[in-house]
């Protein structure tokens, strides 16, 4: 898919079901954070970690918001400084009251789109641990939607962690898009 030129402005809000996308601001920290917290799933990084990320990530990062303008999703990543085509998605979290409503993929569509516009992106990158079925179908729905293969290896053995028991995380190379 071809991006059109309403589509290429950065400060674009997406709608739909009553939930906006757009990038996130220093004031989505917290929510970012309690999302994180709250999934169960995810490891949680501190609270300042969550605010430098939406100050300084921002661009490749997104929130979805509700029609109360309340922050219940997120997905953040980072453009890899060696591979100036590739979006490394670090986490996506949905808040529970939103699941089951394709809201993860939205977040990630319209992030890819975006980053897409404004920098060009040939691949999306994203690690995974075994077992985590929810993460595995989303991200090999979003390379089937956007005509892509996905390549898997492990990128951090259980060895690599200092920090006890963790399970291995797996890559997952989505590419190329069709953006």
């Amino acid at each position: 898919m071809t991006a059109a030129q309403a589509d290429l402005r950065t400060d674009r809000v997406e709608r739909a079901d009553d939930v906006s996308i757009e990038p996130p601001s220093v004031a989505d920290g917290a929510a970012l954070w309690r999302l994180a917290k709250d999934s169960g799933t995810l490891d949680v990084n501190s609270s300042y970690s969550y605010l430098l990320w939406c100050r300084d990530f921002a661009a490749t990062s997104a929130v979805a918001r509700d029609a109360d303008g309340e922050t219940v999703g997120f997905v953040t990543g980072y453009v890899r400084p060696d591979r100036p085509g590739t979006l490394l998605v670090w986490q996506v979290a949905v808040d529970a009251r939103h699941r089951g409503r394709g809201l993860a993929g939205r977040l990630l569509d319209a992030l890819a789109a975006r980053v897409a516009a404004e920098r060009g992106l040939t691949a999306l990158e994203t690690t995974i641990t075994p077992g985590n079925t929810a993460s595995e179908r989303l991200f090999a729905s979003f390379a089937d939607r956007h005509g892509a293969r996905v390549e898997r290896e492990v990128l951090f053995g259980t060895d690599r962690f200092p920090d006890g028991p963790h399970d291995p995380e797996v890559l997952h190379r989505i590419g190329p898009l069709a953006l």
